[in-house]
């Protein structure tokens, strides 16, 4: 995992550990209820916690973010989500930049999203992608979700070449 980044504010990004849980389920919640994002179960968090950072500041987690690993060289940013409160304020990108740190250190060159923030990950290099192109090994997740198959989420990709910047 990659080092704890600081801002500014004097949060910084790190590992999700054991007692975070509940709040990022409490943050995701949020989120879920809007139909923004999919739901996740406290078990399913403790089963992926080590997918998850943190933004924390003063012992607040205001921002968290997951590199889930899908296949050999395929991994997908999720869950994605910023105390309302905070967004606009870089927090969502310093999360996004952990995790493809993180997918860097791995060497996995290809990292998705499926989201309704397409501008947002664009500024990372993402671009669209037909949902039909991404493996169906990814669609585990989607069969639980109200809106399955009928997803209006969109795909995008980032693609990098071994050594090289994207």
């Amino acid at each position: 995992m990659a080092a704890p980044q600081k801002n500014e504010r004097t949060g910084r990004i790190r590992p999700a550990r054991m007692g975070d849980v509940r709040s990022i389920h409490a943050l995701l919640t949020i989120f879920a209820n809007k139909g923004l994002m999919l739901p996740r179960s406290i078990s399913s968090l403790y089963d992926s916690l080590r997918d998850f950072v943190v933004y924390e500041e003063a012992g607040t987690i205001l921002g968290i973010c997951a590199l889930h690993i899908c296949w050999d060289d395929l991994a997908e940013i999720r869950s994605l989500a910023v105390a309302e409160d905070r967004q606009k304020c870089g927090i969502g990108a310093m999360l996004v930049e952990s995790c493809l740190d993180e997918a860097k250190s791995l060497e996995i060159n290809k990292v998705f999203v499926l989201t309704y923030q397409a501008p947002f990950f664009r500024k990372f290099g993402f671009e669209d992608r037909d949902k039909q192109d991404l493996p169906h090994k990814i669609w585990s997740d989607c069969i639980h979700c109200a809106k399955f198959p009928d997803c209006d989420e969109d795909a995008l990709i980032r693609t990098t070449v071994p050594g090289t910047k994207p």
